[in-house]
């Protein structure tokens, strides 16, 4: 295909955080563009998004039904390839089933939905019309990240044992929400955010990483949510022991009033042989641990293919020792999408390592994590089943 991907994108206008990010990422590898958006719920902020980011005046539009209607209806060569959602988590799913009903492919803020039956609806939807949909998680693209899951995968550390992640930040330790700030604003209501708040937005990233990286799946918990902050509607701290498929033992810990904490996400895994530890603030480092020898120090780094598994070192983008970061990580999700999407238009077929990325599926089991930990944190049994 000698064109790029076109990309529309609903929300993450100028008012908005995510949305840069999400273009700035989409943009790197130069396999995709931004071709038209329902860029805000406001009309003005719409267009004025549009002209900001110079977009036709035709294909600047001022809801996301008016584009997906507009963009189905022209000629394929012409319309959008894909729909990025950056909006809060409630206006995720009608966008996103539209957009998947009119037959175009889905990328989509996490967490997927509103609620667990919507993100099972979006589910069944894209299998239903073979659509692809991308979920951004975006830790899941570090490349070392990605060693831990190959050397989880090929079994080098034997049965994993036990799972520690945590999620430290410390952004919400004063009633933000009221002060003005509008990512506090919508991230702490209930009619926004949903049943939860700190688990929903940075405790599903948590869960997700460790599923991730052990290849194990949650089967039961036991939740401590905690509301720290007089006057919040929903928790901002919390505490999950978790139990895995495999009989593995976990501990997962989320907080947004760990006061002077920055996005210290952290996870430690310990097999039978040894684990692995990886920080996000220092993501080019993976320390294996072994039980019989001394640490083994991991790097990040193109040059790297004789000591990294395929799938790490197709995600690394430099040479050893040039950091790689928060945005190379996101735009090794879209990368990996959009090498995925070609290769369908194409009627071939991508590679293993292009197609690791979050998909629908991921999506249903953070719901369902939401939905586990606000019901076990509102229990007084110690364990609760995890239900999908």
């Amino acid at each position: 295909m000698n064109r790029k991907l076109k990309m529309g994108m609903i929300g993450g206008g100028l008012d908005a955080f995510i949305g840069a990010i999400h273009r700035m990422a989409a943009g790197i590898d130069g396999l995709i563009e931004l071709s038209c958006g329902a860029l805000s719920a406001d009309p003005n902020t719409a267009i004025e998004s549009g002209k900001a980011l110079m977009l036709p005046v035709n294909r600047t539009y001022t809801s996301y039904q008016e584009m997906i209607q507009q963009e189905s209806q022209l000629p394929a060569e012409e319309r959008m390839d894909f729909v990025t959602i950056v909006t809060p988590n409630f206006v995720h799913f009608a966008p996103a089933m539209m957009a998947l009903e009119h037959g175009f492919h889905v990328v989509i803020e996490k967490p997927i939905t509103f609620t667990l039956d919507e993100a099972k609806q979006l589910q069944q939807k894209a299998k239903e019309k073979g659509l692809l949909l991308c979920l951004t998680h975006t830790y899941s693209g570090y490349p070392m990240v990605k060693q831990a899951k190959a050397m989880c995968k090929d079994g080098v550390f034997g049965n994993i044992r036990k799972i520690w992640v945590e999620y430290p930040q410390g952004w919400l330790s004063q009633l933000s929400e009221k002060e003005g700030n509008a990512q506090a604003a919508w991230r702490t209501d209930p009619t926004k955010s949903g049943k939860a708040g700190c688990m929903g937005d940075i405790g599903t990233h948590a869960a997700h990483l460790a599923e991730y990286i052990s290849g194990l799946k949650i089967t039961h918990l036991c939740a401590d949510l905690n509301i720290m902050v007089p006057g919040r509607a929903l928790d901002d701290d919390g505490n999950v022991l978790l139990k895995f498929n495999n009989g593995a033992a976990g501990v997962l810990m989320a907080s947004q009033v760990a006061a002077g904490e920055e996005n210290a996400l952290k996870i430690r895994i310990y097999g039978e042989k040894g684990g692995i530890e990886w920080a996000q603030q220092e993501p080019n480092t993976l320390l294996v641990k072994w039980l019989h020898q001394p640490t083994q120090i991991l790097r990040a780094g193109g040059n790297f293919g004789d000591r990294l598994s395929s799938y790490a070192v197709k995600n690394c983008r430099t040479p050893a020792g040039h950091p790689e970061g928060y945005l190379e990580a996101f735009a090794n999700i879209y990368r990996n999408f959009a090498l995925t999407l070609t290769a369908r238009i194409e009627g071939t077929e991508a590679s293993a390592e292009a197609m690791d990325f979050p998909t629908a599926d991921d999506g249903v089991r953070g719901m369902a994590f939401i939905d586990n930990v606000v019901a076990s944190g509102a229990s007084n049994e110690k364990w609760t089943p995890f239900n999908i």
